[in-house]
């Protein structure tokens, strides 16, 4: 299990920029789900992004449920008691998927129970359907080691002050109701447009970024992209169609390994397409990514 493994989320690999702020109308606080659950909160559509903040100093554990849901009613209690046990070493976020549907969307649930952490804004996926309380003790102990070496060793201390975005400037309102209806190139044009306005606007830059790259995504059949790949190495279109599902289903070291290598093999317009898109990869994987740090290295080695 860690942060690389291939995750539910359809941003996989990202900040999930869909839930990354909501509209105005809809920044509510996060609310504890019971009173004297300190570790424990109910959590919303409006004010997930606070999660997924949260979850760069805290791993946060996402429990997805619905009231018609009976193994959801076992698994439940088994999540509390062991986050009381755990005493803030992660957060427990309860998210009913009925009341909160882009939440659901953006984990592309397809059955429930369904638990998943976050760890520095990446999911990752734990187990799907009722456990009993020693398994789930155990892979809650493993998250911790995952979310310390990725330096997440913080304590979550209470819930109330975990508050929702403030409101998204309008372009970028606009961009997310894009992704949200699956109009990706409205989308692409509504971040375009910001950054056009802003050209030091990072979150425009990088979901311009995101939603190019899940426009690609949608239009490639990701097996026959990978076999391609393996047969036409230091071809760049081919690479980068496969360099693409890499970076979509959280193997960005897969992705990038691969570009490094047209870089250092080929000149001129296929060695610059593999740069250009490597510096997009950066902006949707993260700056803070280890593998991100490596790469970076690696590729000034193989431009200069």
């Amino acid at each position: 299990m860690s942060p690389d493994e291939p995750a539910a989320g359809k941003f996989a690999g990202s900040s999930m920029p869909d839930l990354a702020a909501k509209k105005p109308e809809e920044a509510d606080a996060v609310q504890p789900a019971s009173e004297g659950s300190s570790f424990v909160i109910a959590a919303t559509d409006a004010t997930f992004a606070a999660l997924i903040e949260q979850s760069t100093m805290v791993p946060v554990v996402v429990d997805l449920w619905a009231d018609w849901c009976g193994p959801c009613k076992q698994l439940t209690p088994v999540l509390e008691k062991l986050a009381a046990e755990f005493a803030g070493r992660f957060l427990l976020a309860k998210v009913n998927i009925d009341e909160n549907p882009q939440v659901a969307k953006a984990f592309q649930v397809q059955s429930i129970p369904l638990v998943i952490a976050l760890v520095k804004g990446q999911p990752v996926p734990l187990f799907a359907g009722a456990q009993g309380e020693a398994q789930v003790r155990a892979v809650l102990t493993e998250l911790m080691a995952v979310a310390a070496k990725n330096g997440v060793t913080g304590t979550a201390s209470s819930t109330t002050d975990l508050e929702a975005e403030p409101p998204l400037p309008p372009l970028h309102a606009e961009a997310l109701e894009a992704i949200d209806r699956g109009d990706y190139d409205a989308a692409v044009t509504a971040f375009a447009r910001a950054l056009k306005e802003n050209p030091a606007d990072v979150q425009a830059r990088i979901g311009l970024a995101q939603v190019r790259l899940l426009s690609r995504v949608e239009k490639t059949d990701g097996p026959a992209a990978l076999a391609a790949a393996r047969t036409q190495p230091l071809d760049v279109d081919t690479a980068l169609a496969a360099a693409d599902i890499e970076v979509a289903s959280n193997a960005p070291k897969a992705a990038f390994d691969r570009l490094l290598a047209i870089i250092r093999a080929t000149r001129d317009e296929p060695r610059e397409k593999a740069r250009v898109r490597l510096v997009e990869y950066f902006d949707i994987v993260g700056i803070d990514h280890p593998d991100v740090a490596a790469a970076r290295r690696s590729l000034a080695a193989a431009l200069f």
